[in-house]
């Protein structure tokens, strides 16, 4: 939850709303979700951030990748860039938070094995996760099937479109909406390396 994609069907209204007041800083914002076709510039952002972020932290990140729908060319998506920060010991935030901090970033969720950092313009996210977090996998896996298959492009794209537009308690209640749709990508993602010699 909370933006790392990490949800369960199971998990009541009621449950997602009592996590999330626990682990948002600033509480829960109501979001109207704007999906936009692809841009040129979201590479050219993450590069930008990437940049930033490595001479903030220096080997303090253990990797930084581009991850999310404006990782992905041809992808509409939210105006969002993601960035997967890799962090010896997520939990140890004064190993990373300040330097983050000086580059203009907000702590905006604290949860275990999980931190998000993002710009005051909110068109940034960073994600900060240690190496061995299975949504570490998660993340990565799901960028590079949507990478390489274009009907599960389509599909992705299809969803956030129709889900896009509609008023949502906080940006979360929007990510479980297409969790059915991130699990079935995710599913045949694993299939397909599992196939290959």
């Amino acid at each position: 939850m909370a933006g790392n994609g990490a949800t369960s069907s199971d998990v009541t209204d009621e449950e997602r709303d009592a996590h999330l007041d626990s682990v948002l800083i600033g509480g829960r914002e109501p979001v109207t979700v704007v999906v936009q076709d692809p841009d040129p510039e979201w590479p050219v952002r993450f590069s930008a951030v990437r940049d930033l972020l490595e001479a903030r932290l220096g080997g303090r990140a253990l990797d930084i990748e581009h991850v999310g729908s404006t990782a992905v060319p041809g992808l509409a998506a939210k105006p969002i860039v993601d960035v997967l920060l890799t962090v010896a010991d997520v939990e140890d935030e004064g190993a990373y938070a300040p330097a983050l901090e000086s580059a203009g970033l907000v702590l905006r969720v604290r949860e275990p094995g999980h931190r998000m950092f993002r710009s005051p313009e909110k068109d940034v996210h960073v994600h900060v996760h240690q190496p061995d977090d299975p949504a570490v996998t998660d993340l990565l896996d799901l960028r590079d099937r949507l990478r390489r298959s274009r009907e599960d492009r389509a599909l992705y794209a299809a969803t956030k479109r129709a889900l896009a537009g509609r008023e949502w308690p906080d940006m979360d209640h929007y990510a479980d909406a297409k969790s059915a749709v991130v699990a079935a990508i995710l599913s045949r993602a694993r299939t397909e390396v599992r196939r290959r010699p």
